[in-house]
């Protein structure tokens, strides 16, 4: 989408697509969301590279197929604007990411398929944070009924061999 953009958009010229519900149109962001920040490109390299970093990571110990899509989805986000950051004008590591969806009705934001996915994925990991999924595909309530249940068994045990020497 990124590529298409800069190949066929005029920058800053208004595309209405579907009149003012969405347009497309075509800017260069040196900042992050809102355009904060751009005297800090490099660090918003840095920290992309460093979450690509970890989901790769954690992605090695997952068993969870809903952990593995969502986290895949963040992964392209951050992949998608680390490129922008590393190979756009005017240069490593400051690059500008090309955003061009408009939603004026909503937002007065300019962001890009790449925001998408981020947003959508951390969405996504606090909603399995909050239902307790675990990467292991486990629910954290199936790990609590489990402890309880060992020590229960193990209350057992300790009151049996207790009994035992007793006698």
């Amino acid at each position: 989408m990124k590529y298409l953009t800069v190949q066929n958009l005029v920058e800053r010229e208004r595309v209405p697509v579907l009149g003012d519900f969405f347009e497309l149109i075509y800017v260069r962001n040196p900042g992050a969301a809102f355009s904060l920040g751009e005297d800090f490109t490099w660090i918003f390299t840095i920290a992309l590279t460093a979450v690509a970093v970890i989901i790769v990571w954690k992605a090695f110990g997952l068993q969870s197929r809903l952990w593995a899509v969502v986290l895949g989805l963040l992964l392209g986000g951050v992949l998608g604007n680390l490129t922008d950051r590393m190979f756009r004008a005017p240069g490593f590591p400051v690059g500008e990411v090309v955003d061009m969806i408009s939603m004026p009705w909503m937002m007065p934001a300019i962001f890009n398929v790449a925001d998408i996915f981020i947003v959508s994925g951390m969405i996504s990991v606090a909603l399995l944070v909050v239902l307790g999924l675990r990467f292991d595909g486990t629910r954290e309530r199936d790990h609590e009924r489990a402890a309880a249940e060992a020590a229960a068994a193990k209350a057992d045990a300790d009151g049996s061999a207790s009994a035992a020497s007793e006698s």
